[in-house]
């Protein structure tokens, strides 16, 4: 079991020293963790011993790719990649997605498919959306329940024809914190003959990655996501990125992944994304069953710890929430089914506007965030699109039930100022 004040210690923000006494709590982690210490140490080493560009035949500029080499591998361990070469990086997710849906839409033709859903951040609809247009395809779009915020096998599968080219699902929702079955998406795509992409940005945190498991064809995420700096992630199989045409400059690689990396890298963010992933290795031998086995075997048994850690946070923040005056939480919210979502939750409160609502929570220490967080078809199709969206907490495994429950009083003190 992860023990709580040891992980804290890993991260220099949560140290009330460097907050004058008193640390805020951060529960605006749906939209970016905190940065773990070894992601830092990374960051500065390669910026002080190894700042050097791609391909020189000088010291700093060969210890600098094989960095880049290492980050790789690391990351195809915590992806359950078969080799490092399918691992790709970039400025974020959304940039990866769009350079992809431009190589992908060369192999639409007019009439052809692409599926999407309504419960999923904009950055995995517009891509596919613009590619869609420029081709003169038709999009299909999957529905959610309403009453909990999930969309089922059988709503995907009625929208997946023969003409579907691609299915586009997210792993979690970043608005609802649903976890999507995006293993039966990818069989599902499958058997029509389409590719299916996942967008795991918001489950990267939560829980073990294994895209052999899962069967989708790509998969994409963003450290600054899981405790790293800001760098995009793509994972896409290789007899794929192989053959299908990049949109890149002349002289940049025609093989894999060096085709999909447009231009010059964020090096030192590459190297904060290793420092990342040797904190949750740490976190693995620690706490989890990873003990003296493999990277690969480590960094399962990070998540698994993590996601069992944060299952008794999402208990405590659902209690906690649905227990205040008017709030109401849209999402899954029975207690038999918190293992389907993550301890990401968004709510409405009535009588408060959201962003007067992070308002008084920012005065009492507390970091929330409001709107549609990018996903406006969630909000669209909840009626709140146009009333300032929804407040937003979301705890990871470095929060603590103490947190939780500073959170709950502090949104019982402002619904009863309501009244």
């Amino acid at each position: 079991m992860i023990d709580n004040s040891v992980v804290r210690s890993h991260f220099p923000a949560l140290d009330p020293v460097s907050h004058g006494g008193i640390a805020p709590v951060y529960f605006d982690n749906p939209a970016g963790t905190q940065i773990a210490s070894e992601a830092l140490a990374g960051i500065n080493e390669y910026l002080v011993t190894r700042n050097a560009n791609h391909g020189g035949a000088f010291r700093a500029s060969r210890e600098s790719d094989a960095m880049v080499a290492e980050t790789r591998a690391a990351l195809a361990d915590f992806l359950g990649a078969s080799r490092p070469e399918e691992i790709c990086f970039g400025q974020n997710m959304t940039s990866l997605t769009l350079h992809l849906s431009r190589s992908i839409a060369r192999e639409l033709s007019p009439g052809d498919e692409v599926v999407v859903t309504r419960l999923d951040h904009d950055a995995n609809i517009s891509p596919w959306l613009l590619a869609a247009r420029d081709r003169d395809c038709v999009v299909r779009w999957v529905d959610f329940d309403l009453a909990d915020c999930t969309w089922s096998v059988e709503a995907l599968a009625r929208q997946v024809t023969p003409r579907t080219k691609l299915v586009a699902v997210g792993y979690a929702s970043n608005a609802t914190g649903t976890i999507n079955p995006v293993a039966e998406a990818a069989r599902i795509a499958h058997q029509a003959g389409a590719l299916c992409f996942v967008d795991a940005v918001h489950y990267a945190p939560h829980g073990p990655i294994d895209v052999s498991t899962l069967g989708c064809d790509f998969l994409a995420c963003s450290a600054y996501k899981f405790f790293g700096p800001h760098t995009g992630i793509l994972w896409g199989r290789y007899e794929l990125l192989d053959r299908l045409a990049a949109y890149k400059v002349r002289p940049a690689s025609d093989t894999p992944p060096h085709k999909w990396e447009t231009g010059t890298q964020g090096f030192e963010g590459i190297a904060g994304v290793r420092g990342a992933l040797s904190y949750l290795e740490w976190v693995g031998r620690s706490f989890g069953t990873g003990g003296r086995e493999s990277r690969r075997a480590a960094l399962r048994a990070a998540m698994e710890s993590i996601q069992e850690c944060e299952s008794g946070l999402c208990t405590e923040m659902r209690e906690g929430l649905m227990s205040v005056k008017g709030l109401c939480i849209r999402g899954i919210v029975d207690a038999s089914r918190l293992r389907s979502r993550v301890p990401t939750f968004s709510f409405t409160t009535q009588g408060h506007d959201p962003k007067r609502i992070c308002q008084a929570l920012d005065a009492a220490g507390i970091y929330a965030m409001d709107g549609n967080y990018y996903a406006p078809e969630v909000t669209r199709r909840l009626g709140l699109e146009g009333s300032g969206g929804m407040v937003r907490v979301g705890a990871v495994h470095y929060n603590t039930k103490a947190e939780i429950q500073r959170l709950v009083e502090t949104l019982d003190a402002v619904a009863r100022g309501a009244g």
